[in-house]
């Protein structure tokens, strides 16, 4: 792990509390057991909805980010290893920064995007980020233009400088929820699909729940620091060309899809 920025506070590791009894390996059922589930992960740092014994999305979003986080197979499901990690984790996630104030860290090798404060994880998520791959793709909101790039979060440190805070947003690459933009067209936002792996156009993706709480809660005003660090995923395609004439036509999916103005 690379040193950590400079510091004006210290980081603090937080405890998890001992369990009387093993978490048991539920897959994706509900019950119970799914509840105990639910409060572990809110108690280790993972952020989902409600402690309600629904395995549902937000459920799904914090077991596939604990896995990540952990180095466990991403499948959102509670498998025997999940279910033994979840009963035996004892501290709370660690971030790179220590730096005083509220930071985002987006961390493209694991997938995963931490809320900072003070140096100490405030939540973690499951997200998606850009997928590596080149891209062309009509304008969703001008059919007579095309889009032609590639999928890349950019690593660096940036800021959150405008924002949208009412539902879906007509991107020119699709549509995106509630969207806090950082760096151009890239944003931090709602999606209806996170999977475990990097699949935006550059964008970093989170849950349309998680982005509902971000907004009701303000923890990341305008002017917030999301610092993206990691590996870009290779280009596995051609750059494809940019059409000579102007059509309305759709154009077939390329394999991978990938932008720096994308959901």
């Amino acid at each position: 792990m690379p040193p950590t920025t400079t510091s004006t506070t210290t980081s603090t590791t937080l405890a998890v509390p001992l369990l009387d009894r093993a978490i048991a390996a539920v897959g994706t059922r509900d019950g119970e057991e799914t509840a105990r589930v639910q409060q572990r992960l809110l108690e280790a740092g993972f952020w989902l909805v409600a402690v309600d014994g629904d395995y549902g999305h937000t459920t799904k979003q914090a077991v596939m980010a604990f896995q990540k986080y952990y180095g466990l197979k991403a499948t959102g499901k509670v498998d025997d290893t999940t279910a033994l990690a979840l009963t035996q984790v004892s501290t709370w996630p660690q971030a790179r920064s220590t730096d005083a104030g509220t930071i985002v860290e987006v961390d493209k090798d694991r997938q995963i995007l931490m809320v900072v404060v003070n140096g100490r994880v405030l939540w973690v998520f499951n997200t998606s980020t850009g997928s590596g791959q080149w891209y062309l793709e009509q304008n969703q909101k001008d059919l007579t233009k095309w889009e032609l790039g590639r999928s890349i979060t950019d690593s660096g440190r940036f800021k959150i400088n405008r924002e949208r805070s009412n539902g879906w947003w007509a991107g020119d690459l699709g549509e995106i929820y509630r969207p806090k933009y950082f760096n151009g067209g890239i944003a931090i936002h709602g999606s209806r699909s996170i999977p475990n792996y990097p699949a935006s156009h550059g964008c970093v993706r989170v849950s349309t729940a998680a982005m509902d709480m971000i907004w009701e809660t303000g923890i990341l005003p305008k002017g917030t620091t999301v610092w993206v660090y990691g590996d870009d995923v290779e280009a596995e395609n051609e750059k494809p060309e940019m059409p000579t004439t102007t059509t309305s036509t759709t154009v077939p999916p390329l394999e991978s899809t990938t932008t720096v103005v994308a959901p």
